[in-house]
């Protein structure tokens, strides 16, 4: 790697600290510091860089041979298996430092000996370091021996738990053993033909049973405390079928309006959020999630002004950030990437990341920020706030502005005023005196079946639910608090974003 020593004004680096690099002002702390070479070795290589502060000002060490001899050695001594990086002595700003510059090492895991393999591994996220639990600890190993997760045969799985009806339905062809062997979707085990992981992951009904975190949990939060849910839905099954599932989710609590920029005869539907480069995020987040118990599903926000997906698993060893921005690819689930290649879920290796960047420049928006957790990537792309009235008010000054630049006709001009809530709600939807009625009950507050039934007046059998609450929920207006189960003693409606802004309209016009 290329050794940055660019000073500023004021004689600071100017490469900060990060996932590669990081400053150290001695070695006073030498656990602290052998942490971060072992964090190195494991992550993606780095330079650890000694006399120099955390802000990136230039002290030097105090006797530098001394000071490289010492390193040397507590390297050797205290890190298994054995590492040897390289350790210079560099002028800067008048001082001299010590560069230890460490490459991704080959014989995954690096530990602490002193308090061994379990205790004492270390990966890098961001510009910190971290201890690593088991499941990182086998992930580390099993990238150095370049086998994956989804190879390996599914402990407690037999053939009878891959649905190959469905699966041959999902590929456009007859899953025969041999392309099930040549998939990797099977494996020889002990002299049994046995599912992969991926084969699970892919091919099973039901891949959360064997492993609790395949799934995926989404969720729509309003306001600035991000604490109101007005949607949300978990997506189980196998994991090539959850993508069309979690863009239904998405377009679900997104807008729609109609685009006259294409001329004044002719009109373009366009969602008001980036639905290309998110299918292209939440496809990245199913083949580079680790699955090997990582302690949560992946997940998938809709706030008012940005959405974010985030997987478990980080990044693979190897891999940064700046790394993935230019389109360099390293696939952690090889079995998910050919599968979803396949199925044209992935276009080109490689063009992922850079092909999103651009396509979110092209549609105004920022680049997405790409932040790393313990153990986990989370994604986050901005969009415009899609508070229901806030967007109103911007979708109308935009229509306004399409009908001063073209020559349309009073009924077109109506049509580019419709937004999402209208043309899918709206243009079909007939309130009765009881629909109206429950719609503003549940705009200050969520309601039980009895108190909407109270609202209305009316005795609240089944029939009663299914004739005015029922078409309320199939129609996107209104939600349960509780969808896993639906007849919970404790369930409760509330209205969704689309309904809210409907009822505000039907509120403002004096319907019912």
């Amino acid at each position: 790697m290329a050794l940055d020593l660019t000073l500023d004004a004021r004689g600071r680096l100017t490469t900060p600290e990060s996932k590669t690099r990081e400053f150290k002002l001695n070695l006073t702390n030498s656990e602290r510091v052998l942490q971060s070479v072992v964090a190195f070795a494991n992550s993606a290589g780095g330079e650890l860089i000694i006399g120099v502060r955390d802000d990136g000002a230039v002290v030097g060490v105090r006797d530098p041979l001394v000071d490289q001899q010492r390193l040397a050695h507590l390297i050797a001594d205290s890190i298994r298996p054995q590492l040897a990086p390289v350790i210079d002595l560099v002028p800067l700003a008048g001082e001299t430092v010590l560069v230890a510059t460490v490459s991704l090492g080959s014989q995954r895991p690096y530990h602490l000996k002193p308090v061994g393999r379990f205790q004492g591994t270390f990966y890098r996220t961001g510009a910190g370091n971290r201890q690593a639990g088991p499941a990182m600890v086998r992930e580390l190993e099993r990238s150095a021996k370049e086998r994956s997760f989804d190879q390996l045969p599914r402990v407690g799985a037999t053939m009878k738990d891959l649905d190959l009806k469905a699966l041959s339905t999902l590929m456009g062809r007859k899953m025969t053993p041999a392309i099930l062997q040549t998939l990797e979707l099977v494996c020889d085990e002990q002299g049994e033909t046995v599912p992969t992981n991926g084969g699970i992951l892919v091919g099973a009904p039901h891949p959360e049973l064997f492993m609790p975190f395949a799934w995926v949990q989404c969720a729509r939060f309003r306001g600035p405390t991000k604490r109101d849910i007005t949607d949300q839905r978990d997506v189980y099954g196998p994991l090539p079928l959850a993508v069309d599932k979690v863009m239904d989710f998405l377009r679900a609590n997104a807008f729609l309006s109609a685009d006259f920029d294409i001329g004044p005869k002719r009109r373009e539907d366009v969602w008001s959020i980036p639905l290309e480069p998110l299918k292209e995020l939440v496809v990245n987040a199913l083949v580079h999630s680790s699955y090997d118990s990582h302690g949560t599903a992946i997940k998938v926000a809709f706030l008012d002004d940005e959405i974010w997906i985030e997987s478990p698993g980080g990044l693979v060893p190897g891999m940064t950030v700046e790394l993935m921005k230019q389109g360099v690819s390293q696939v952690r689930n090889p079995v998910l990437a050919r599968v979803f290649k396949e199925l044209s879920l992935i276009e080109r290796w490689g063009t992922g990341i850079p092909g999103v960047m651009q396509a979110l420049a092209a549609a105004g928006l920022p680049e997405p920020d790409f932040e790393e957790t313990v153990e986990r990537l989370r994604t986050t792309v901005h969009i415009q706030n899609h508070d229901p009235m806030k967007f109103r008010v911007e979708a109308t000054a935009r229509h306004r502005e399409q009908h001063a630049k073209h020559d349309v006709t009073p009924e077109e001009h109506q049509v580019k005023h419709q937004v999402d809530l209208e043309k899918h709600q709206v243009e079909h939807q007939v309130f009765g005196r009881h629909t109206v009625t429950i719609l503003r009950r549940l705009q200050s507050e969520p309601a039980s079946r009895t108190d909407i039934f109270a609202e209305i007046g009316i005795y609240g059998d089944r029939r009663a639910f299914l004739r005015h609450v029922s078409p309320l929920i199939e129609q996107g207006l209104v939600a349960m608090t509780n969808p896993d189960n639906p007849r919970a003693s404790t369930q409760k409606y509330i209205l969704t974003d689309v309904g809210r802004a409907l009822t505000e309209r039907v509120v403002a016009k004096g319907a019912g």
